[in-house]
């Protein structure tokens, strides 16, 4: 059963991690990376992430990522 997340496949850990939102935004595109998210998947999500405030920010690595 699905929750939503549009790619479930990429955990991300930020539990512990320093929560600035670059470290953030670094973690969660590494992640996609190395999981094999394209250029274009990644610069999505990172648009996206970077479009709002911090709440929105952590708001969209919940809806494209597993985060733990």
């Amino acid at each position: 059963m699905s929750d939503g997340t549009k790619y479930p496949e990429v955990i991300v850990q930020l539990t512990g991690i320093d929560g600035n939102t670059f470290v953030i935004l670094g973690q969660c595109s590494k992640e996609a990376k190395r999981a094999g998210l394209s250029k274009a998947q990644v610069d999505e999500f990172m648009t996206e992430a970077m479009a709002g405030d911090y709440d929105h920010l952590l708001q969209t690595c919940n809806k494209y990522f597993d985060i733990n």
